[in-house]
């Protein structure tokens, strides 16, 4: 898979690294010169390239024509949305991902705009905070871009109204999916009907908003 980068700050180089070690292939743009040198010291000549992720020309030397992903991470909206118009329909890449800034420009990154996916941080983080408030005993580990859902872990607490209780005993909601239980450090356990709740267990789950509320309630201690 190739990717192209818009942006070499630190999240732009962070994206990048992960990349790497996935073994995708990575082309990173960035403006700033004194930037772009420190980045072929950390990448490669051939990983970065010093111009705008605005400028179709730039674009083309980094390979957009056969590019399966655009991801624009500037500290600029107004940079993030034209490098994600012109991705998406001059060069009508699959996959663009947009960093939003400013949460008030956050209305703007939609597909009309060439954006399938938006990184809202500030929203994410608030949301987080919130939840982390109202939820004793459920964290969101990360928010999805549609249908309201979240991949959540519970750390079952050996005080816990679910400790020994089968799955299918705590009445899970619908829109709730348990998808791995992590056991004594190295054990993944596959969740069954009949799985039962251990002290300390680490759930990996799916689900939405008021799901998680449900979940919440399900492994309080009394």
């Amino acid at each position: 898979m190739n990717v192209i980068i818009i942006g070499g700050g630190q999240a732009g180089a962070h994206i990048g690294y992960l990349l790497l070690e996935n073994g995708l292939n990575i082309k990173i743009i960035e403006n700033r010169e004194f930037l772009v040198g420190k980045l072929t010291k950390d990448f490669s000549e051939e990983i970065v390239i010093l111009g705008s992720g605005t400028d179709p020309n730039t674009l083309e030397v980094a390979g957009i024509q056969s590019a399966d992903v655009l991801v624009a991470v500037t500290g600029s909206d107004e940079v993030n949305l034209v490098a994600s118009t012109i991705a998406k329909f001059e060069f009508g890449i699959p996959r663009v991902v947009a960093r939003v800034n400013n949460p008030r420009n956050a209305w703007l990154y939609n597909r009309d705009m060439g954006v399938d996916v938006s990184i809202n941080q500030s929203d994410l983080l608030a949301q987080i905070v919130v939840e982390e408030m109202d939820m004793e005993n459920i964290s969101t580990l990360m928010k999805l871009n549609r249908g309201n859902f979240s991949i959540a872990k519970v750390t079952v607490n050996p005080k816990s109204n679910a400790v020994k209780k089968v799955i299918k005993e705590l009445n899970i909601p619908s829109k709730c999916v348990f998808i791995a239980i992590l056991r004594n450090e190295d054990e993944v356990i596959i969740p069954r009907g009949d799985t039962v709740i251990e002290p300390n267990d680490y759930i990996l789950l799916l689900a939405d908003e008021s799901s998680e509320k449900v979940v919440n309630d399900i492994f309080s201690v009394e």
